[in-house]
């Protein structure tokens, strides 16, 4: 008896200091300063030339909660928050009842977040699942409360939210969808609105009508449980027809936002920038698109891909700043919101050897170095073998230069350098450009066999492109608060991890790409473009069973562009040539009335005229002659031993 007292009396105490706690929180909010909330997490984002192209939590137009079609309301309180009207906040039974089916179910599939807190969230937080923003958002939720009477917080809430597709608010939303204001919404389209914001990704109705229709059913049926509808109204729902529209203005990029949702994600991984924005009173965001190269790059995306689920990704970057100011993170992002330019990995293909290759000039190989082109098996100590096989299996059974590996993008003999120059090589050179990516110390990791990122793709490249600096991709330029004082500005460092004389061979040699004096037993991989081009490029591609690649620059951009399929599905034949014909187009758009933005030849590098193939001085008698550079003192002779071995194989007797 006497420790069923001592427990009743702990319980009561422990009750009335929970009590003594929730009333002085609230009292202390309601000392504090109001929060205004309609500045909050408010930013405007800028383009290259100081012109605005995106505002607030979205281009959002805010509304009167008397100007919001009632079926609306009822219908978001009925799904997200019925008590809406009767808590403080926090519906305690509503998290008690979660607490108890998530511990039975080994889950936490049941959530119990009322429109405050989601309200709190949205404004202040970013949504890292972490006990600090969680107890922010119990304190941000606790002062909205405190200062704000329900109708301005559900005003607030509707006016925030996000419907997918780039539209937050309610008004936004509904002209996109339905092209009418949101007084003016069905029971029918208000309860199909209500169901995108639990995961636009996956119940838009532009993205996926019949799980749209399913889930707007479900809130129906609700409504009409809770009393909020009749059957009559409710058979009326269930059977109107939905009319969607789902068109912005003609002039508003249709995948920029990709590159705005590119923006928002390193805006929140700036130290700089307060963990929340309420300091702030609303940020302006000073970015490096450029606005014309974004259109263009969205119409040759849109010009090339087939009407299917082949999926693109591309960005084009500024080489000496690493500012990224085109992007496309998928082919079209009403259908899908996942950025594939900033949050996938894949395999790179070929693309990977130009960081080989520098890497072996910079261990004494030139233009003219040789390895024979032949099929060829690699046993090691273990007896495990590889055997890497060029495309098609062409061989040339013959020594060829460096020029002609690069120009065919021969597999052999990217493999037999590897080897030579040892297999750790390769991964401190990529590291030495920027690139953080697990790659494994193997014989096809010069086939690109690893996973890398899109960004540091183009960053690495820029390092080549630039002549030598290591340079860090990135979207925004500065980041200044309401009042004008400037809370980040970006350092864009340039170190020099590269030898700018090596950089420029190399990018000669990626020109051999395209170069009709390497048609010999096979052709350049870029020949079939040679004829489309009007300036110069470095030009590689890529490719994998699941992923094409093509990536090129000059000293003035890098372009990257993918083609693959999400659920990595191998490629036909006929999907290998559309990030070929948009990588093309996007450069010839970009340089189109500028000068050639090619590089002079450094003091110590010369040119020799060479037979392409061999990699040998030319003779009179040679029919095809090739510039290829070297660094002086390291320019082939007709007295090197190797082309002693050449003139034998080719002339036997």
């Amino acid at each position: 008896m006497k420790k069923v007292k001592k427990i009743t009396k702990i319980f009561l105490l422990i009750t009335i200091f929970v009590f003594l706690a929730h009333i002085g929180c609230y009292l202390y909010a309601y000392l504090s300063p109001k929060l205004q909330i309609k500045n909050a997490n408010s930013f405007t984002l800028y383009d290259k030339d100081n012109t605005v192209f995106f505002q607030g939590s979205g281009e959002r137009e805010w509304i009167k909660l008397k100007d919001i079609s009632p079926y609306l309301i009822q219908s978001t309180l009925t799904t997200e928050d019925k008590n809406f009207y009767h808590h403080k906040g926090f519906d305690y039974l509503r998290i008690l009842k979660a607490l108890y089916v998530n511990i039975l179910s080994k889950s936490k599939s049941q959530g119990a977040s009322t429109i405050t807190q989601q309200y709190a969230k949205n404004l202040f937080l970013d949504f890292d699942k972490t006990w600090e923003r969680k107890l922010d958002e119990m304190w941000y939720t606790v002062q909205i409360e405190t200062h704000y009477t329900k109708d301005e917080i559900l005003e607030g809430y509707l006016n925030t939210i996000n419907y997918g597709h780039g539209m937050y608010g309610v008004e936004n939303a509904s002209r996109f969808y339905y092209n009418k204001s949101a007084k003016d919404l069905t029971l029918a389209e208000s309860a199909m609105l209500t169901g995108i914001p639990k995961s636009p990704s996956h119940y838009s109705p532009l993205i996926d009508f019949n799980k749209a229709k399913e889930r707007q059913e479900m809130i129906l049926k609700h409504m009409l449980e809770s009393e909020v509808i009749n059957k009559e109204e409710y058979d009326k729902a269930i059977k109107e027809e939905i009319k969607l529209v789902g068109e912005k203005d003609s002039n508003q990029l249709t995948t920029a936002m990709y590159y705005q949702d590119a923006v928002l994600k390193e805006l929140k991984s700036l130290k700089e920038i307060p963990s929340t924005y309420l300091e702030t009173g609303g940020l302006k965001v000073y970015t490096c698109l450029d606005r014309d190269a974004q259109k263009k790059l969205e119409e040759n995306v849109k010009e090339a891909m087939p009407d299917s689920s082949l999926e693109v990704s591309s960005v084009m970057m500024d080489p000496n700043t690493g500012g990224v100011f085109a992007l496309v993170g998928g082919k079209d992002y009403n259908k899908s919101e996942y950025n594939r330019a900033i949050s996938s990995k894949r395999q790179v293909g070929s693309t990977m050897k130009p960081y080989l290759y520098y890497a072996a000039l910079e261990n004494g190989f030139t233009s003219s170095t040789t390895f024979t082109s032949e099929a060829t098996t690699f046993t090691f100590s273990n007896q495990d073998t590889y055997s890497p096989k060029n495309y098609n299996e062409r061989y040339g059974n013959k020594p060829i230069s460096m020029a002609t590996a690069i120009a065919y993008s021969e597999n052999v003999y990217a493999v037999k350098t590897h080897m030579f120059l040892g297999e750790d090589t390769l991964v401190q050179m990529a590291r030495r450009v920027g690139i953080t990516a697990e790659l494994e110390e193997v014989p096809s990791l010069a086939l690109g066999t690893s996973e890398i990122s899109m960004l540091e793709m183009a960053g690495g490249y820029s390092a080549f492109a630039n002549q030598g600096y290591k340079v860090e991709p990135h979207f925004i330029k500065k980041v200044v608060d309401q009042d004008g004082n400037i809370l980040y500005e970006v350092k864009e460092k340039k170190e020099l991890v590269l030898n700018s004389s090596l950089t420029y061979i190399l990018s000669n040699l990626l020109t051999a790409t395209y170069d009709s004096n390497f048609i010999d037993y096979n052709y350049p991989t870029a020949i079939n473009i040679a004829s489309k081009m009007t300036h110069t490029y470095a030009i590689k591609s890529g490719t994998t069973n699941t992923d094409n690649w093509y990536m090129g620059y000059n000293k003035d951009v890098v372009t990257a562009v993918w083609c693959g399929y999400d659920d990595n599905r191998d490629l036909n034949a006929d999907e290998y040539n559309y990030s070929q014909t948009i990588w093309l187009n996007n450069m010839e758009d970009f340089m189109q009335g500028k000068e050639d933005a090619w590089y002079e030849t450094p003091e110590n590098v010369v040119g020799v005229l060479v037979e392409p193939i061999s990699g040998k001085p030319a003779q009179e008698t040679d029919q095809k002659k090739k510039m290829m550079y070297y660094i002086k003192g390291t320019e082939p002779s007709m007295s090197d031993p190797v082309f002693d071995e050449i003139e034998k194989q080719q002339n036997p007797s």
